[in-house]
This record gives C-alpha cells, sequence and structure tokens, in this order.
C-alpha cells in the first residue's frame, strides 16, 4: 500500500509544481515584478511547506533528529540536486543580484546557524542545543531578508520579464492554490509512504529525516526548479532554491525552536558543515560564468551522491 501512495504523492508534485510554476510566473506578469522576487517568495514559501509541517510535527512529538536532519538534508539535497539536474536539463543564467546579494545571505544564515548550535565548542556547554532565543535571533535575521525582498519590489521593476504567460488575477489564484495543495499533499503522501518503508528497512531516525524525508520534503523544490527550468523561467527554478534554503534554515527552525528547544546530535554538524560546504561550493561554480552549466550540474550531482554514500556508511 505504501508504494501505491507513494506513486500517487508523486503524481500530485509533478501536477502541482507544473500548475504552481504558470501562476507564480502569471503573478509576476500582473504586478509587473521581478522574477527572482517570485521565485524568493512564493514558490519558495510553497515549496517550503512540506518541510515546515515536517520539522513542526517532528518536534511536537520529540523527534529532534527527524526535525533538524529534515531540514539539513532538505538544503544539501536543494543546492546540489535540485539546482544540479536543473542544470543538467537545460543551463541556467543567474541574475547578477542572485551571485552579488542572495547567495552570499543564504550563506551568512548558514554560519549563524553554525554558531547558534556549537555550544559545546563555543560556551562549554554540555549539550548542544537550538534555544528558543536562537530562534528569535532566526527569526530577526529572516525579517531582514524580508526588508531585502520588499525592497528590491518597490525599487527593481525594470528586472520583470515581459514575454512571461500572464493569465486573469482569477486562473492565476486558481493556478497557484491548486498547485499548492498539490505541492503539499503530493509531499506529506510521499513522506509518510517512504519513511515508513525506510523504517521496515531499519533504517535509523537522523538517517532517515537526512535522506527519506528531506528528499521527499524537497521533490516540490525539484519538481518545480525542474518545469521552470524547462520552461525557460531561470528566476524562478535558483530563486526558488536559495529562497528555501533560507526559509528552511531561518523562518522553518526559527519557529521550530520557539515551540520547542531542539536538542543537536554532535554528527549533524558534520552535515551542517556539507551544507555550507556545497553551498560555497556552488557559488563558485556558478560566479565565473553567471551561469550553472550542465558541468557544474553534473559536479553537484556527483558531491550528493558522494554524500548520500558516506552517511549511509556512517549509520
Amino acid at each position: 500500500m505504501e508504494y501505491i501512495i507513494l506513486i500517487l504523492g508523486f503524481i500530485f508534485l509533478i501536477k502541482g509544481a507544473d500548475f504552481f510554476v504558470d501562476g507564480a510566473s502569471s503573478f509576476a506578469k500582473i504586478f509587473n515584478v521581478p522574477m527572482i522576487l517570485i521565485g524568493l517568495t512564493i514558490v519558495a514559501f510553497g515549496t517550503s511547506a512540506p518541510e515546515a509541517a515536517v520539522s513542526i510535527s517532528a518536534v511536537l512529538k520529540g523527534s529532534n533528529n527527524i526535525a533538524v536532519g529534515n531540514i539539513i538534508g532538505s538544503s544539501i539535497f536543494n543546492i546540489l540536486v535540485v539546482v544540479g539536474i536543473s542544470a543538467i536539463i537545460k543551463p541556467i543564467n543567474i541574475n547578477t543580484k542572485t551571485i552579488s546579494k542572495e547567495f552570499p545571505f543564504l550563506l551568512l544564515s548558514l554560519i549563524v546557524f553554525y554558531i547558534l548550535i556549537s555550544d559545546i565548542s563555543l560556551q562549554g556547554d554540555t549539550i548542544n542545543m537550538l534555544s528558543k532565543g536562537d530562534g528569535m535571533i532566526l527569526l530577526a535575521l529572516f525579517m531582514v531578508f524580508v526588508y531585502y525582498l520588499i525592497e528590491m519590489a518597490v525599487t527593481d521593476k525594470n528586472a520583470f520579464e515581459d514575454d512571461i504567460k500572464g493569465f486573469s488575477m482569477s486562473k492565476s489564484v486558481i493556478l497557484t492554490v491548486i498547485g499548492l495543495v498539490g505541492i503539499v499533499i503530493g509531499g506529506n503522501m510521499v513522506v509518510d509512504s517512504s519513511s515508513k518503508i525506510a523504517m521496515n528497512f531499519g533504517m535509523g531516525e537522523t538517517l532517515v529525516g537526512l535522506t527519506i524525508v528531506a528528499l521527499g520534503t524537497s521533490l516540490p523544490e525539484l519538481v518545480t526548479s525542474i518545469v521552470a527550468a524547462y520552461k525557460g523561467e531561470n528566476e524562478i527554478a535558483i530563486g526558488n532554491v536559495i529562497g528555501s534554503n533560507i526559509f528552511n534554515m531561518l523562518l522553518i527552525l526559527g519557529i521550530t525552536s520557539i515551540i520547542k528547544p531542539i536538542y543537536i546530535e554532535s554528527k549533524i554538524f558534520f552535515d551542517m558543515s556539507y551544507l555550507l560546504g556545497a553551498t560555497v561550493l556552488t557559488y563558485i561554480l556558478i560566479i565565473k560564468e553567471k551561469k550553472a552549466t550542465r558541468y557544474s550540474g553534473i559536479v553537484m550531482s556527483i558531491f550528493y551522491i558522494g554524500y548520500v554514500g558516506y552517511i549511509i556508511m556512517r549509520n
């Protein structure tokens, strides 16, 4: 039965992502706003909904390892696989502001998070945890990001792409809502079924969070970015990934830790270091040519395969 639910989940995800990209692109046309803003906000928030649902639910149930592993694993998957596969399918041109502002802000967010969870090494505590105070710091940093988005929406109207297919307001809303519902339902179906399948094979909670659950909750980002790249909506494809990772690290973990402090397992520090390294690697690969090429996509994908191989052996 789990396998049937898994297949149905994929169907919901794929069709939901298709509708969602069309609806979000149309909003950019209607309101004459930069496409990158749509990718960094509406699309990023929509595709991060499964991560939010899974992580908050996991913390409330006391499954801290799944909650944190889900966010870090999803972010690694996003930066290496989502960008990588999208670039392999069709090279992605990167906006100058993405290189000079959004990517550096993502790196800053990762560094701040790394510092906040390093209680043993930096403060001499007996445990590492993400406290309520840490959550407030993450949310404050997220507010800075929101301010930047608002400023960009007001001042960067010239970034609008005139060849985007537009629909009426009502149709845009319907497409976006139906797409988002499909993404969330599909993501939840994939996560629930894949988690049960994984547990039946004896996988540990942390490994499940970093791989199966992370992959399941990242499928919306993957499908949405692939669809966007295929349709030529480059700014949605890359903005979705950067925005989703910022949402994951600052908003979702910020809210989750305020609801209930999260204890951090020591092995997570390797995964967090790998995420930081993967983000730097991606930045280096795209900064020279201002695009994610097929070669870059292959390199990113190989690094993800190596990561998964390591954590499976580690478990």
